[in-house]
């Protein structure tokens, strides 16, 4: 069956931010995600699970241990399990992303304090 936001599960996060089940399996879990201006995730990390944010719309800052970094439209980055992170939206448009999880971060996050 074909996927979009129409037809996929939907659901609520952090400050107003919405995400779209794409493919939700306990091996591969692909989800959009938007965040509207100036929000942001909590700092966590994944014990097992490896993560690619690709940028569909806007621009993503991404907080790692090294620092920032700064993820352009059509731009990805791959997260290492056990890496801390944050994404955070400082653009004055909704950034939009899919973030893709292998295996599925459901039950694999620990947040940070």
């Amino acid at each position: 069956m074909k996927k979009n936001r129409g037809n996929a599960e939907h659901y609520k996060w952090g400050a107003n931010c919405d995400g779209w089940h794409l493919l939700k399996d306990d091996r591969l879990s692909i989800i959009e995600e938007m965040m509207p201006p100036n929000t942001s995730e909590a700092k966590h990390y994944h014990t097992i699970a490896q993560q690619f944010f690709y940028i569909l719309k806007g621009e993503a800052v991404f907080e790692l241990k090294n620092g920032t970094v700064r993820v352009l439209e059509r731009e990805g980055i791959h997260i290492e399990p056990q890496t801390v992170h944050q994404i955070r939206n400082e653009e004055k448009v909704n950034l939009e992303f899919l973030v893709i999880s292998e295996p599925t971060s459901r039950a694999d996050r620990i947040e940070m304090e």
